[in-house]
């Protein structure tokens, strides 16, 4: 990763903050986009932009143009930035089937339109997703973000497709994450079999990296020790 310009939303979450400093570890330039505002004075090998609604595309494409203008370039988009909720398709709200697609799909198709042009300029055009294992089957309660994410397993396999030869598009189908939020919201659970952060960030940036040029429209469990 040195010397790659790197673009990841959601950047100032709990695994954006472990893959930002991760990439930044392995000599990548990056570029951090997050709705949360950010004060952080900008750096030869890392920008970060605040205050950014990627729900919206005109939002995104002023952000990822930013980030192209700051370094020159762009090498590797990974789209963090998503939400989660829980709640029973019957007694739940539309607003949150709206909500997460926002969250989950929008953001990533939205900065993914802004990145394609620039990333396939570059010699190795990637975009790593962030979709989720449990979408695969959902369970009680899961319908509104499994749906959601379901969707960016689609996004993935479509732009893979559609820009194969140009730009390797994949996803990490993580199960639960060990964050602080996670483990307040399920305290009485076996924590030691989660995927931690720091594991799933090692799997993003390979396919982020040159290693990985062989590997599009993957659909990557990373299932911890469950």
């Amino acid at each position: 990763m040195k010397n790659k310009v790197v673009v990841i939303t959601g950047a100032l979450g709990a695994l954006g903050t472990v893959v930002v400093e991760s990439a930044l570890a392995r000599g990548a330039k990056v570029a951090g986009i997050d709705h949360a505002p950010s004060q952080m004075p900008a750096t030869a090998d890392r920008l970060e932009l605040g205050g950014v609604d990627l729900s919206d595309p005109l939002q995104a494409k002023k952000a990822v143009d930013a980030a192209a203008l700051h370094f020159g370039r762009l090498d590797a988009l990974i789209n963090i930035a998503g939400g989660f909720t829980f709640e029973a398709v019957a007694e739940g709200d539309s607003k949150s089937w709206q909500r997460m697609y926002a969250l989950n799909v929008l953001t990533a198709l939205n900065t993914s339109r802004a990145a394609l042009a620039h990333l396939a300029a570059s010699s190795a055009g990637r975009i790593v997703n962030i979709g989720a294992l449990g979408a695969l089957q959902a369970g009680a309660g899961m319908g509104a973000y499994a749906a959601s994410k379901a969707g960016v397993h689609r996004l993935t396999e479509a732009l893979a497709a559609e820009w194969k030869g140009k730009v390797t598009v994949n996803a990490v189908l993580p199960s639960t994450i060990d964050t602080e939020a996670n483990r307040a919201s399920m305290p009485k659970a076996d924590f030691s079999k989660w995927v931690r952060p720091q594991e799933l960030a090692e799997v993003i940036l390979f396919l982020a990296s040159d290693a990985a040029s062989a590997v599009t429209g993957a659909l990557l469990p990373v299932a911890g020790r469950v």
